[in-house]
């Protein structure tokens, strides 16, 4: 007997040191953007984990919808060296975030792909899968249809009122009106668009409720599914209901559908690293005055407050009222009437300092006083930071003194990334912190927010082919002004601490479109 425990002993501690030692996680992203790779892995190596993620030719890309039969070889072959899998299911059934929207898979290839990850698991049945994917997201108009089928162009915003209606109409919610202007709607958009759009849509819904009933299984540690752009009524609010009743007898420490998408990733990530060190996160909420949780953000289909409540729980944290007991204070930009605008629109994004940022801005500063952890999500502007708030940041030197920032694109986007990466922070040392403040700094406020505008407006200026969603030939002079652009504002703003300085600031625009930056740079004593 005693031979017996040492033994099980002797295992038990070269299984944990085998785990300390390596600390390697399966990645499997929506695609390779820098939001959805390369930030995320910035994060994880801040505490010694290896992201272990497809390699080019299989992960999705501009131009390529991924690989899934070559994902889940490479998953197979992978798994042993790791402790859990995070992974895309979008990924792993249509290649990426943008294949499901535009593939033309039948249903039993769909089905065939999702059971996969019941084969899985059995063979891997140690390593936890916490998984992630997105309810087809509904773009109001045609300005999205570059990730769209062609017939979007013409038809998207018919599209979007059409289910507008029909989720008001299964709500109840239908006036005399709406009906006669849904009767019109299906009438005007042809009958083969119709049956394409929908059909696509119900076979990705379909797989959903399977990987609900997975979760159900014990096959998925936890379901995360987000509500890709979407609003408050349209059909990807109404596929959402009809999941949400599916799951609603799991519990949201198990399985969760909110808002969002893109930042899915970074909180799956955070839960995985939560869970493997034991560590339940406190994470306290301060809303800046007037509708604050009741903001009803542009691209998302659920108040701003219960986004948020859903990404502390999905990053494996725990919301408390208590600041000073939390490890995290999350601090949310919002306007007082409860409106988003865009941050690219000059004449609203002004750095001139608003009565609603100075609000916002003292408690940050007495919160800091008192020695609480501040992470921002700025959410005021979709697609870029709030140029006031960045600048009373600078003037009252807090850029370096918080924990996180997020404010890149949807509200659910910059509050959940922040969230996801904020609750790791405490086991990060300064310089590791200030490094991830830059990355954010540099893509939400540089970038996003000001040299975007630049460069799209250089693009239409230069000769030859390309627009700013697909560059072309425009590519390379437009990332030399980029390179000019984003070095020159950095080394304006950013007053970093202790004498450290930026390095080898390199820029680039990885999906050659104007829409995101992927920034590389060293930061050294």
């Amino acid at each position: 007997m005693k031979q017996i425990l040492m033994t099980v002993l002797a295992l038990i501690f070269l299984t944990s040191t085998a785990f300390a030692q390596s600390k390697k996680i399966l990645y499997v992203p929506m695609d390779d953007r820098p939001c959805n790779l390369y930030q995320v892995a910035q994060v994880a190596e801040k505490l010694g984990y290896e992201l272990l993620t497809p390699p080019e030719g299989m992960i999705g890309t501009k131009g390529f919808n991924g690989d899934p039969d070559k994902m889940w070889i490479w998953l197979d072959e992978n798994a042993p060296q790791a402790q859990a899998a995070v992974i895309a299911t979008d990924s792993m059934i249509y290649g990426s975030l943008v294949g499901s929207r535009l593939h033309n898979l039948d249903a039993e290839t769909i089905l065939e792909r999702a059971q996969r990850f019941k084969t899985f698991h059995e063979k891997f049945s140690y390593l936890p899968i916490y998984a992630f994917g997105t309810i087809m997201r509904t773009p109001r108009s045609a300005s999205s249809s570059s990730a769209e089928p062609e017939y979007y162009k013409e038809y998207g915003a018919k599209f979007f009122n059409y289910t507008v209606l029909l989720d008001k109409q299964e709500m109840g919610k239908l006036s005399s009106g709406d009906k006669k202007k849904l009767k019109n709607l299906e009438a005007e958009i042809p009958k083969e668009y119709l049956d394409d759009w929908f059909k696509r849509r119900a076979k990705n819904s379909d797989a959903n409720e399977l990987f609900v009933e997975y979760t159900r299984a014990g096959i998925f540690e936890y379901f995360l599914l987000g509500c890709d752009d979407s609003a408050e009524f349209s059909q990807t609010h109404r596929e959402s209901r009809r999941l949400t009743k599916l799951s609603s007898d799991l519990g949201k420490t198990v399985v969760q559908i909110t808002s969002g998408a893109d930042e899915l990733g970074m909180l799956m990530i955070s839960r995985a690293i939560n869970r493997d060190r034991n560590e339940i996160p406190f994470v306290s909420v301060m809303y800046n005055a007037g509708k604050g949780a009741e903001t009803f953000p542009t691209y998302c289909n659920e108040p701003l407050g219960v986004s948020i409540d859903a990404a502390i729980i999905a990053a494996g944290g725990l919301k408390i009222p208590a600041h000073e007991r939390a490890d995290l204070v999350l601090a949310v930009n919002t306007r007082e009437n409860g409106k988003t605008f865009e941050a690219a629109v000059a004449k609203k994004n002004k750095l001139k300092q608003r009565a609603d940022i100075k609000t916002f801005i003292n408690p940050i500063k007495n919160f800091i006083k008192k020695g609480y952890p501040v992470a921002i999500a700025d959410v005021s502007f979709s697609n870029g930071a709030d140029n006031a708030l960045m600048k009373q940041l600078q003037r009252n030197d807090l850029q370096y003194r918080i924990k996180a920032y997020g404010g890149w694109n949807t509200a659910t986007n910059s509050s959940g990334f922040v969230i996801g990466a904020g609750v790791l922070t405490r086991f990060m040392n300064d310089k590791d912190i200030a490094e991830l403040l830059t990355t954010r700094y540099l893509d939400e406020w540089a970038y996003q927010a000001n040299v975007r505008q630049e460069i799209v407006g250089a693009s239409y200026g230069l000769t030859g082919e390309g627009t700013p969603m697909d560059l072309k030939d425009k590519l390379q002079p437009l990332e030399q002004l980029l390179n000019e652009k984003m070095c020159d504002f950095a080394y304006k703003n950013l007053i970093l601490p202790k004498n450290w300085r930026l390095e080898n600031l390199q820029f680039n625009l990885p999906w050659k479109r104007t829409f995101e930056c992927n920034s590389q740079f060293k930061l050294v004593d």
